[in-house]
């Protein structure tokens, strides 16, 4: 069997040609990050727009590469859940264009559990039951995943994502979008504990995030280091900063060279030590020993090293998804194909579901 996979959940039209065998016949991903990199984020109607242009020719290519025609195919897989609606609708649409036409089946795919099957497609193996972490720029999740279609809810953020954090804290030091690889650039140069940043709920019983705080605490550095110089506990001047009501600093060349990399590096610290520590504790609450990560700020190094070291010491089996699947793409689509073999296929009914559905199976 031949599955076509579509995903246009956000911000990135792709397109896969997988087989039910999980061989990869063609992956193609059209990114919109020029489009948006001026505006600091994803803005929702470009992104739409971008793939209305942008997703026939996707399917296009990887029909090429693959070898092989539209008539070939034997079913459609779509991400219908969770993302931004226009955009969702723009793949959904095409892939019920091509069950009608051709009369095969059209197949859902929830987006997060796709990134957690990323893991799944890299290992070449089963690795299920497991706890999975989603880490974007719009989800920071832990599910406890019974198999590749049965996720529980154990807790997520309660504000921002870590990967939103990110590209607000990028904007905030005068990087450029997408934050998560700014970041990561300048804080290879810094020292990640130069600031005493706060660490929210990573000591509450929850295995909830919270990063807003965090990226409160960045900006009283910025002012706090505005002919002052560097502090070391960012929140002793929150009060004081508070009443002044100061802008930030523009432009941040005019504050200390290091101060950029040494942010950068004590944020990136900070995110790092709640993803890993929360994952942990999912762990031990869970009574499991595989831990599977994916979404786009899991092609973080930091955060990479760290699990891995964590993992080691704890005896854990860590399937961090390879960087070219932890970023939005249709490879991963490929968990279609254990939704076909349970016999889950939709009506051409199906709607988008753009807000997060916390347990499925």
């Amino acid at each position: 069997m031949i599955l076509l996979a579509l995903e246009t959940t956000c911000d990135e039209t792709a397109a896969a040609v997988v087989t039910d065998r999980l061989d990869v016949l063609a992956s193609v991903v059209a990114s919109q990050e020029e489009l948006h990199r001026r505006y600091g984020g994803v803005v929702p109607e470009i992104a739409s727009r971008a793939h209305l242009e942008n997703i026939l020719p996707v399917i296009d290519e990887a029909l090429r590469k693959a070898e092989i025609s539209l008539d070939e195919i034997d079913a459609v897989a779509v991400a219908n859940t969770p993302g931004l609606a226009g955009s969702l609708l723009v793949g959904l649409m095409a892939a019920k264009a091509i069950c009608l036409s051709r009369g095969i089946p059209l197949v859902a795919v929830n987006h997060l559990q796709a990134h957690i099957y990323a893991c799944r497609m890299a290992a070449g193996r089963d690795v299920f039951p497991c706890v999975g972490l989603i880490v974007s720029g719009g989800h920071s999740n832990l599910y406890r995943c019974r198999g590749p279609l049965d996720f529980h809810f154990l807790g997520g953020t309660i504000d921002d994502a870590a990967g939103e954090a990110f590209d607000k804290v990028a904007a905030m030091l005068g990087l450029p979008y997408p934050g998560g690889a700014s970041i990561e650039r300048a804080a290879a140069e810094g020292n990640p504990r130069a600031y005493a940043f706060p660490r929210a709920l990573l000591r509450d019983e929850r295995l909830d995030f919270s990063f807003s705080g965090l990226k409160t605490a960045v900006r009283y550095a910025i002012e706090g280091a505005g002919g002052k110089g560097r502090v070391s506990d960012c929140t002793n001047r929150k009060s004081e900063i508070k009443k002044q009501k100061s802008p930030l600093p523009s432009p941040l060349s005019s504050l200390p060279s290091q101060l950029v990399p040494d942010l950068a590096a004590s944020f990136q610290e900070a995110v790092v030590d709640c993803l890993v520590g929360k994952a942990l504790a999912a762990l031990e609450r869970t009574d499991s020993r595989i831990l599977c990560v994916g979404g786009g700020v899991a092609a973080n190094r930091r955060l990479r090293d760290r699990l891995d070291e964590e993992a080691r010491r704890r005896n854990v089996e860590l399937h961090v998804a390879p960087p070219d699947l932890c970023t939005d793409n249709a490879v991963m689509g490929a968990i279609a194909v254990e939704r076909l073999r349970a016999g889950l296929v939709e009506e051409l009914d199906l709607d988008v579901l753009p807000g997060l559905v916390r347990n499925a199976g």
